[in-house]
């Protein structure tokens, strides 16, 4: 048996264990990453950059729909699904080998195989014990699974669907969450009948009411069937399609079914009760500085109960790494970190609901607005319907900022340093919105919520 030691031992390469471990190196401390898989985790090769990539694919095809109406001759006259994923993994091959560079030029030990913790903290690597003063969890999560709609021939999860070697006629999605929402939204573009099968009220239910309802009318006028309060109770398979049964009885058949009703913390086996690191439903138990109960043991990531995004396990990754070198750095909220769905219309979304401030300063203390963005010249040109919403405490800053419509993702890095700074309304209405932008769209918001709005009334 032998094994080595480090200052920082990261357990899981993803987003948020990469991020603390490169962090970490830049700050002088001595790191290796024990990773069973590939460095980069689910974002890089199963889900952000790869299903983004083929949402690219799928914009590219809408614009050549559309391309006659703007007196280009062109015409749409089919798929190769080959050259298509042969694009993904080009672009998934090129993120991959520039981590493993940076991981390397930053002098980072990566260790492959399973790890489970022991203690001291230590993990153990097969016959391998290797110490740290500090380790950090960041083993990421996995498909959320649904009994009696068990993986195999035509029941998928997204890590099937990305690799998915043609495209379906028919598909049926469970789950109208951010994947089941996105992989809708490709499919329809690639020319497949989509039905959304969703347990809840509406889609996207983490998000604004106002942005929900949208972008269900959106995806309506596209042609996609969006089911709701619907709950699959058995599945059929055959030859020819997959047939999903309903609480009310009826049933949907298609030539794949798409499980998308989230992810779980992948926790077990790791050793977490061995030493002592507490779990509530899977996910690991921290406090606002993202230590566990266990003397140096940290967790980051997916398996920390929040949002399950990869920008927010960088951030975490970051803090953490901080941390341990003896900084002071900030907490950042749960409600601060950005949301997108990539489907088309687009939603981005930093801050509290309408609801949510309702529920935290009162009704009273609440005022929203909305802009159409019939109103902006860009979304015109764009060829692009939806609405931005601004939520403020009454004479107070924004807290809430909420949009749906072609490309708003790109405006979600404005939103987020108004509501990170806490600016008014007030604060934000002097500074011009280049013309013509999708931008003007918060600033008209901002200027009717500052009580002197220009382009609406």
């Amino acid at each position: 048996m032998s094994g080595a030691s480090f200052d920082v031992l990261v357990l899981g390469g993803g987003s948020g264990g990469y991020a603390c471990a490169i962090r970490a190196a830049e700050l002088g401390a001595k790191v290796a990453i024990i990773e069973k898989d590939r460095v980069g985790g689910t974002c890089l090769h199963r889900g952000c950059i790869p299903t983004k990539a083929l949402l690219h694919v799928a914009e590219v095809a809408d614009a050549v729909r559309g391309a006659n109406d703007l007196g280009i001759d062109a015409a749409l006259t089919g798929f190769d699904p080959e050259r298509m994923h042969a694009f993904r993994d080009g672009i998934v091959k090129k993120k991959y080998a520039g981590l493993q560079s940076l991981l390397s030029a930053h002098g980072i030990t990566i260790i492959p195989g399973e790890g489970v913790l022991e203690k001291g903290p230590s993990v153990r690597v097969g016959d391998d014990v290797h110490h740290a003063r500090h380790v950090v969890l960041a083993t990421g999560g996995r498909t959320r699974e649904i009994p009696g709609l068990d993986r195999g021939g035509r029941i998928l999860t997204s890590d099937d669907a990305i690799s998915l070697p043609y495209i379906p006629r028919r598909a049926i999605i469970v789950g109208g969450g951010v994947i089941g929402v996105e992989f809708a939204s490709l499919w329809r573009s690639l020319g497949a009948e989509v039905t959304i099968l969703e347990a809840l009220p509406r889609l996207l239910a983490g998000e604004d009411e106002t942005v929900s309802a949208r972008l269900e009318r959106a995806l309506t006028r596209r042609g996609i069937r969006v089911v709701l309060g619907a709950r699959t109770t058995d599945a059929r398979q055959s030859d020819e399609d997959v047939e999903l049964t309903l609480g009310d009885g009826s049933s949907v058949a298609a030539d794949v079914a798409l499980i998308a009703v989230g992810r779980v913390p992948m926790t077990d086996g790791i050793g977490l009760d061995e030493v002592g690191v507490t779990r509530a439903d899977g996910f690991v138990v921290v406090d606002e500085h993202l230590r566990t109960e266990a003397a140096g043991i940290s967790a980051v990531g997916d398996i920390v109960r929040g949002p399950q995004l990869a920008h927010r396990g960088f951030q975490q990754g970051i803090f953490v790494a901080e941390r341990l070198a003896g900084g002071s750095p900030v907490p950042v909220p749960d409600e601060t970190v950005p949301r997108i769905t990539y489907s088309d219309p687009e939603v981005a979304a930093v801050g509290l609901t309408e609801a949510q401030a309702v529920a935290r300063f009162g009704a009273e203390r609440v005022q929203s607005y909305e802009y159409n963005l019939a109103g902006n010249g860009k979304s015109a040109i764009l060829g692009t319907a939806g609405t931005v919403k601004v939520i403020r405490r009454t004479d107070g800053p924004v807290v809430g900022v909420h949009m749906v419509g072609a490309r708003v993702g790109e405006l979600i890095g404005q939103a987020q340093l108004i509501i990170g700074w806490e600016a008014h309304p007030e604060d934000i209405a002097p500074f011009v919105q280049a013309h013509p932008t999708q931008s003007e769209a918060l600033g008209e918001a901002f200027l009717a919520l500052a009580g002197r709005p220009l382009h609406a009334l």
